[in-house]
């Protein structure tokens, strides 16, 4: 359930970081923004003094675990997560159990989300039959159900000639896919990034040629296809340099960064703690160096969390024994606005475009998502606290697992509401709860 937002003014708040507006909010949209204090009487006031306003966030690549793993998480807990870190979208990734290699998948997890999600959830599907790596699943008519992205995520589609195929089928049916770059012979039972990380610890090696070589040949394919690729969690300089030799050609190919991979370095991970074992693996300061530079630069379009909840007690197993992957969702922003905002106020705008805009723009579903923050247009935002100075407690998490690696962190900002279509999905502070009074909605 979710609380409908009656008529209001959010009075002071910073669109996009600028300077201190009134935003009027009627009907579910956005009907005027103008400069604080020129507004009439409101129906009802909101202080909003200081709050940042963005458009709610768009994440193209979350791990929701239902069907088949609801110990880790649910849908409902994982959009709950979602919705507290600000985002109105979530793409759901393909390998729950049964794997969504279906049309009639794709319509079970969609009609999960409808009955249980507090943001809006898009059904991945996968590129193989079982994540197989081998037959293509039914692209076409899995995108009939409402797929917009396919992905084998947690796996490579290693074959080239499968990886081939797919980006025609994409190309024709007007979708995009979306490769874990990940040479299986080359990362083979690889658990630590390469070089000084493993020498360290005696963890078997994860070479950056392991994701490199999987690009260099993607890359290529998608120029000479037409398909549409999107590269996942790209985590070394040199992967960078080959989007950077894509983009250059024109050809249709996208990529993401993980908040993990922009602040986080091999150096934690060598500590030992699993919290920080991750697919692919924290790198070195050079490459977290290279790929700010590249969502700078606009090499990298899209921050995507990679949300990989797990229980506390398989993370605990050993090194080698425990499952790649961290949370994300409830912390993105935030770690965001931190690598960003180091020498001062983050560029708003960018995180804007990064976080919300382009992965709309990408997954098919900038109709409705990542729209922007004008008259008429939906109510659909987040309003962040740049100054909240708050400390990262997995225990306070929506999400039903706990493997943060940003427990005690301490940072700068904070999303403090998400609104989507006029509906309160996300209000902890009760921010916004003179503006809803009883009126209620089904999420």
């Amino acid at each position: 359930m979710t609380d409908v937002l009656g008529d209001v003014v959010l009075t002071g708040v910073r669109v996009l970081g600028g300077p201190p507006s009134d935003v009027e909010l009627r009907d579910g949209r956005i009907t005027a923004i103008r400069a604080a204090g020129a507004s009439g009487a409101p129906v009802t006031g909101v202080t909003g003094t200081g709050l940042v306003m963005l458009p709610a966030l768009v994440d193209l690549h979350t791990h929701l675990r239902e069907p088949g793993d609801e110990e880790a998480e649910t849908i409902a807990s994982g959009t709950r997560a979602a919705a507290a870190g600000g985002y109105s979208d979530v793409f759901a990734m393909a390998n729950c159990s049964p794997v969504t290699d279906s049309p009639e998948r794709v319509r079970h997890v969609a009609e999960i989300a409808a009955r249980t999600a507090s943001c809006r959830v898009h059904p991945v599907g996968a590129i193989t039959l079982g994540l197989a790596g081998r037959g293509l699943a039914p692209l076409a008519t899995m995108a009939h159900a409402g797929a917009r992205l396919f992905s084998d995520d947690g796996r490579c589609v290693d074959d080239p000639a499968v990886l081939q195929a797919a980006l025609h089928a994409s190309r024709r049916a007007g979708t995009v896919i979306a490769q874990h770059a990940q040479c299986g012979s080359l990362a083979a039972h690889g658990q630590i990034n390469a070089g000084q990380a493993a020498d360290r610890t005696g963890l078997p090696p994860w070479p950056a040629t392991a994701e490199e070589t999987i690009v260099a040949r993607d890359v290529v394919l998608a120029g000479a296809t037409g398909g549409r690729l999107h590269v996942c969690h790209v985590s070394t300089a040199g992967t960078v340099e080959l989007l950077r030799w894509a983009k250059q050609r024109g050809w249709p190919v996208t990529a993401e960064v993980t908040p993990h991979h922009l602040l986080l370095t091999d150096e934690q991970a060598a500590a030992g703690d699993t919290v920080h074992k991750v697919n692919p693996p924290l790198r070195t300061a050079a490459d977290v160096a290279a790929l700010r530079a590249a969502l700078l630069d606009g090499t990298i379009d899209v921050v995507a969390t990679d949300h990989a909840p797990h229980p506390a007690r398989r993370k605990a197993a050993g090194w080698c024994d425990a499952p790649f992957g961290m949370l994300g969702l409830e912390t993105a922003l935030a770690v965001v606005a931190e690598v960003l905002g180091e020498d001062g106020e983050p560029d708003w705008a960018l995180i804007a475009d990064a976080m919300s805009h382009r992965p709309a723009r990408i997954g098919g579903i900038d109709s409705t998502a990542g729209r922007p923050l004008a008259e008429g247009e939906p109510a659909t935002f987040t309003l962040v606290d740049p100054k909240a100075d708050w400390l990262v407690d997995p225990d306070g998490h929506h999400s039903l697992s706990t493997n943060t690696p940003f427990a005690r962190f301490r940072f700068r900002h904070r999303v403090v509401a998400t609104v989507v279509e006029g509906r309160v999905t996300a209000d902890p502070h009760g921010l916004l709860a003179t503006a809803t009074g009883s009126r209620r909605s089904s999420a």
